[in-house]
């Protein structure tokens, strides 16, 4: 029964990004219904875009970065649109923001009914990142500074893109410092992840929001079905990419189970090591990229027990000699080799058992985390946890990391060493 590894929130950063928000939208919805919508086909146009992008949420997958681009796209045009047809637009800051919340809560209106709406995290996160670029653009385009230094020209695309980039900047730090408030992780190396989503996606929206604002400065509105289209097919296509990595998933989690349908290892202890493998990787820094494959080893770090004639007692490990150890790890790298799991898993579970001044980061993950989930499983009762984690400090002078033995308690202690049921 390994730990759970959840953080206490960090309410100061969560409530104040929460509260600038809401008094944003407040002033916003309340300036808007006093002085009444200026260029009302205009608001309503772009409400419709964003209201039909929050719709399109269906079908997003927990996790997801943005689950609603085209509304994100949407409102960043809506916030950079100068002109309309030829025709200077007289929309402020206030009213870009009350028609992205209106529009925004429309569209979730069915979300919200079947309990899958936006969080308070995602709405706020929504509300900073259109005030951002509105008030950037805006106080500066309807004082005509903008005309003046770069007229309508390419120059005036590249001011677009290059405010859309800060934008997606300031959102990628307001996500990133919300994250940390919640989880505890090392604020750079979550802040680093957000600005590698921006690669993929994240692009795809900042693009969309300017060749938007630019059509619809040339052509009209007519413009925005038409180039909300690649949006749609883009967010189509990384939907059906995200599925087919889930599926992967699934397929090697049922693979790592069949050590505990043979009676090899204890019931749930392949998903326990690799959740709290993952906690652990993420409290050391590691990208995105290093995590799925952290995960992929853990999940798998047992399946060399197939190989054995007899079972180890309780599928425990860590309590093994030295070599015995390593035998069974090298036995199950040569099975994931066999699965057509990347390379770089395979390494990591060849070589949990070695010593760990020679081994990779993952594989010191792997080794303390299991050693860890083996320990607390023999050692019933309310001190099991704090026992397993003593004798992990220890072996640091040979067997585990101490780093990773540290950032392993430290992911224990947000947790308050909860206790979780197998399987």
């Amino acid at each position: 029964m390994a730990a759970r590894p959840t953080a206490p929130v960090l309410a100061a950063p969560v409530l104040a990004a929460h509260a600038l928000a809401g008094l944003l939208t407040a002033w916003a919805l309340g300036a808007t219904l006093h002085d009444g919508l200026v260029e009302p086909g205009t608001a309503a146009a772009f409400g419709a875009l964003i209201a039909v992008g929050e719709l399109a949420r269906w079908g997003a997958r927990g996790g997801e970065r943005d689950p609603a681009p085209l509304a994100s796209a949407g409102a960043l045009a809506y916030a950079l649109l100068g002109q309309n047809a030829g025709h200077a637009t007289r929309h402020g800051v206030l009213q870009v923001i009350a028609v992205v919340v209106a529009a925004g809560l429309l569209g979730s209106v069915p979300h919200v009914a079947v309990g899958r709406g936006p969080s308070l995290d995602q709405a706020a996160r929504r509300v900073l990142t259109v005030a951002f670029a509105a008030v950037c653009f805006q106080p500066l385009y309807t004082s005509g500074h903008l005309d003046a230094w770069f007229g309508h020209g390419p120059y005036f695309a590249f001011v677009l893109l290059l405010l859309l980039v800060l934008t997606a900047l300031c959102d990628a730090v307001v996500c990133a410092l919300l994250l940390y408030a919640r989880t505890r992780y090392p604020f750079g190396p979550l802040l680093r992840d957000e600005l590698r989503a921006l690669i993929g996606i994240g692009s795809a929206m900042c693009a969309t929001g300017t060749v938007m604002a630019l059509a619809v400065a040339v052509a009209g509105l007519w413009a925005l079905p038409v180039f909300c289209v690649p949006l749609l097919l883009t967010q189509l296509a990384f939907r059906r990419y995200a599925a087919v990595r889930t599926t992967y998933r699934q397929t090697i989690t049922s693979l790592a189970r069949a050590t505990e349908v043979a009676g090899y290892t204890q019931p749930g202890h392949a998903r326990r090591v690799a959740g709290l493998s993952r906690a652990v990787g993420r409290e050391l820094g590691l990208s995105e990229s290093e995590l799925t494959v952290l995960e992929y080893a853990a999940l798998m770090h047992d399946i060399g027990q197939l190989s054995l004639l007899d079972p180890v007692p309780a599928g425990a490990t860590a309590t093994l000699p030295a070599d015995e150890q390593r035998r069974i790890a090298l036995l199950g790298g040569a099975v994931v080799r066999q699965t057509g799991v990347p390379a770089d898993v395979a390494v990591v579970v060849e070589r949990q058992a070695d010593p760990y001044r020679e081994q990779p980061l993952p594989a010191r993950i792997v080794r303390a985390v299991n050693a860890y989930d083996d320990l607390a499983e023999g050692s019933p009762g309310p001190g099991g946890s704090l026992s397993a984690l003593e004798q992990l400090r220890l072996g640091t002078g040979r067997d585990y990391h101490p780093q990773v033995v540290e950032s392993l308690a430290r992911v224990l202690a947000r947790g308050c060493l909860t206790r979780v049921p197998p399987g």
